[in-house]
This record gives structure tokens, sequence and C-alpha cells, in this order.
């Protein structure tokens, strides 16, 4: 059967493109030796090339059965068959040259290209993506998309104890610096063998475009510092995002704050995060337009959306990148005490912003989400943050993805919505149940509004996570959307006026 899995990588790698038909030979050879096996027996049987998790899991059952693997758990299948793939995937070098000559074409040529090879090369890992639960739910302010993210593996409780005992090596420094192409991967970092990246210039410095892995949207792409150098919002930042777009027109960019509670979960490394969608927060209006007395050439708005932000238009970039940084660094400094906006206290810096940019109709556009990450006794984890009544759906950090209209919820939501439907349909109490009963407050909310059936509770219960994850972006909005916050809202941009 080995040889079978073998034949059918192999005819997998060649039909992908990933080996030439002069590589099949060598690629065999390098696969046996992978194997610990000396010799191939070519398959008497006919075959068709199955899925690819199925043949690398084939691969791993035998690596498994013989010692290969020492213990049968994700993590190790992980490291795994991530090395069986970077023997089939091209050098650099190669994966280089090919997106320069494609980019030579169009750059969407070159990204969809690009795409294809990441998903071929199980970088991507399409069978897992293929588990989250996704869905939208329409809301006052657009449709918001909604997922519940089963792609990225829990860690096995046997890798868990073996990875305490594993003596950290700090290279790479982190999971994303440039150093992890092409890495073997160990119990406590990420194997990325099948890994290549795509040297970019942005700002006049070098950085790298990859895709994310775990895909939360179309093309989910991510450009990473070429230095390990922690997260900083500030002019230069304006500059790459800018530089981004002008390289891929059709992509959209943008970088989570640089300050805890409102960044995102990796503060540690310099990096952006874009892709090719459209997002409920870029389909908003500008629900008013102004101008700045110095641009008056940059048209200026405040979004119909519910958090914050500030949306800019010019064809100008040098011009854009001025405006961003004047309205950057006057937010830095800004205090608006009867709205409880405090741009520090006790020294700690408390206002920053969550930037965005694209091409809309040939003009650059920057969204500039205000941001401010103040704590207060009644609200600990942050005041604009999910509040307390909110943690049984969204607790952790709201970053960019979130900012603008994708809820990425935590795996554990699958099987308590699960449960929790059964409880209602049974007509038990969910504030008896202690796996639920941190929803029993929520589900009370919204009850007497629905008569459940087993054909309609689960569509019941996405819409109204929907329903609570846009309360979630008002709750993380520095200005409510009423006639007191945008009062709050126009008394700052008066203030840069």
């Amino acid at each position: 059967m080995v040889n079978l899995r073998i034949r059918q990588l192999v005819d997998y790698a060649l039909r992908e493109g990933l080996i030439a038909p002069a590589d099949e030979t060598y690629s065999i050879n390098r696969l046996l030796f992978a194997l610990r096996l000396e010799q191939y027996t070519p398959p008497a049987e006919t075959w068709e090339i199955p899925p690819l998790a199925e043949i690398l899991g084939g691969l791993c059952d035998y690596a498994v059965e013989t010692g290969l693997i020492e213990a049968d758990t994700v993590t190790h299948r992980d490291l795994f068959d991530t090395e069986l793939m970077g023997l089939l995937t091209p050098r650099p070098s190669e994966v280089i040259a090919r997106f320069s000559r494609l980019m030579d074409v169009s750059p969407e040529a070159a990204t969809d290209d690009y795409y294809a090879f990441s998903r071929a090369t199980n970088y991507i890992r399409t069978d897992r993506i293929a588990r989250d639960r996704k869905w939208k739910t329409p809301s006052p302010y657009g449709e918001m998309d909604i997922t519940i993210n089963l792609s990225k593996p829990e860690k096995d409780p046997l890798a868990i104890a073996a990875a305490k005992k594993m003596k950290a090596s700090g290279y790479p420094a982190c999971a994303l610096c440039a150093e992890n192409e092409g890495y073997a991967g160990t119990l406590n970092a990420a194997p990325r063998a099948n890994h290549r990246l795509i040297p970019i210039a942005l700002g006049g410095e070098d950085w790298y475009l990859q895709y994310s892995p775990y895909v939360y949207y179309p093309e989910h792409c991510i450009a990473l510092s070429g230095n390990h150098a922690p997260m900083r919002i500030c002019r230069d930042t304006f500059a790459r995002l800018l530089d981004f777009v002008t390289l891929f027109p059709h992509y959209f960019i943008g970088s989570n704050a640089d300050l805890p509670i409102v960044g995102g979960s990796i503060l540690t490394h310099d990096h952006m995060q874009g892709g090719h969608y459209t997002f409920a927060m870029a389909r908003a209006e500008r629900e008013s337009t102004f101008t700045f007395p110095d641009f008056p050439d940059i048209t200026a708005g405040i979004v119909r959306w519910p958090m914050s932000v500030l949306r800019l238009s010019s064809n100008d970039r040098d011009r854009m990148i001025d405006l961003c940084d004047r309205i950057l660094c006057a937010w830095r400094t800004y205090s608006d005490p009867a709205a409880m906006i405090f741009a520090e206290t006790d020294g700690e810096p408390h206002n920053t912003v969550t930037p965005i940019a694209r091409v809309r109709d040939g003009a650059y556009e920057v969204d500039l989400v205000l941001r401010n990450n103040l704590t207060t006794p009644e609200h600990p984890l942050g005041l604009y943050h999910p509040h307390r009544e909110l943690h049984n759906i969204k607790k952790e950090n709201i970053g960019l993805i979130e900012v603008m209209g994708l809820a990425v919820l935590p795996a554990r939501l699958k099987a308590e919505m699960a449960r929790l439907a059964d409880c209602i349909l049974s007509g038990g109490d969910p504030a008896e149940d202690d796996t639920i009963a941190h929803h029993a407050a929520w589900f009370a909310a919204f009850r007497d509004r629905y008569t459940f059936t087993a054909e309609n509770v689960q569509d019941i219960l996405e819409q109204e996570i929907g329903h609570t994850f846009v309360r979630v972006l008002e709750q993380s909005g520095v200005y409510r959307c009423d006639a007191e916050g945008r009062a709050a809202f126009w008394r700052f941009i008066d203030s840069l006026r």
C-alpha cells in the first residue's frame, strides 16, 4: 500500500505542476528515503489520484505503524507530512522567478498562481479550511461575515506534554519571521518545509508576501517585515500600505493596531494582512463628507459603521500619507474626558489606529479606524472591547479582520451551540447545564421572540450570534453611533481642522 501512496503523491505533484516529468524518479527516491524504504515497486493496479489529505493520511499511517512518527497526534503527523510535501515543493528561487514572470503579465495573474501553489503544496490545508462553519448575518451596517474557526488544530495533550520538555531554540524568532521558509518545525513551532515567500519592497524596505495557512477569507495574505521588529503604526506604515496596493491593486491591505487589547494576536513582528475580498466595512458608505483645510484635494468622511472610521480618498500617494500621518499624530495625543477618551493614563498610551488601504475606481482609499485600549474597573479587559455580557460569544481581541466585519469565533461554539439547540428543543434550562450555562442569559434575551423547531433552531442561533457580533463591534468603537457619539467624533475632526 505504501508504494501506491508514493505513486499517488508523485502523480499529484506532477498534476499540480510542483515537479516536472524529469523529476519523477528523483522525487520517488527522495520519498523513499524519508519513509526509510530501500526499494520501490510500482503498483500493478490502476489508480486515480485521491484527495491529497487521503494520500498523506495513508503515508502518515504507515509512518506511525513503523515508528517513523513517535506519537500518533495531529502535531506529529503535521511535522511528518509537511516534510514529505517539502520534498516536492520547488526551491524558493524557482517560485520567485515564476511569480516575477507572471507579474509581467498582471499582478492578478501572479497572485492567482501563487495562491493556487500555496494550496497545492498543502501549506494551506484546504481539507481543514472546509471544516470552518461560515454564514452571513444582515445588519443595519451591511451583511456581516461570521465564521467559527475549526481549521486551526488544537494541540493534543501528548504533544503539549512533549513540547514542555523541549528547550526553546529561539529560531525562528516567531511564526512570522522569514526564517520559517523551509523550516522543518518542532513540537513548539509549525513545520514550514513547504512554505515559500515572495520578496517585495514596501516603503523602501525588504518585506515578504505569503498567504495565511488558515485563510479566513479569499486569498487571505500576509505581508511581513524582513526584520523581527514589533508592530508600530507610524508614517512608514501608510507608505507601505499604499505601496502594497500599488503593486497589487486588486487586493486590500490593512494593519492591526500596535497596542494590546485593540491589536492582533502577534504584536512582536510587524506585519499586515490583505486579500481579494470586499468586506462589509468596505461596502459601507460615508455618512458625511468634508475636507481638511490643508488638504482640499483629499475627500474625507465618517463611514456608517459600528466602529469609528474616517475614510480618505485621493489620487496622490504622498499627500495621502501626509494626511494619514497628521491624523494619527493628532489622535495619539487627543483626549476628550466627556467622551471617555484619554490619550494616556499614568504614562501608558491608549490611542492608536487600525488602518486599511485599497484602490477604488483608480484612486487610493484609506480607512483609519480610531482605537483606544483604556481599561476601567468595570471593564478590566477594555472599555472599547466586548463587554462581559458578550464574552460567551466573543472575548478575544477585536483585530483587523473583525474590524472589517468578519467575526472569527472560537471553535468551542460549534459544540456549545449544538448542545444549546438540544436543550432548547427538549424544553430544558441552559442554566442547569454546566457546559452551556454561560449562554443562559444570552439565550433568555431572545428566547421569547421565536418558536423553535428542529428545522430552524440552528439558523436562529447563528443569526443571534451574528447580531451579537454587531454589538461587539459597537462596543469596540470609541464613539457610539448616536447623536452624542457623533458630536464627540466631530469634536475630534474639528480639532484637526
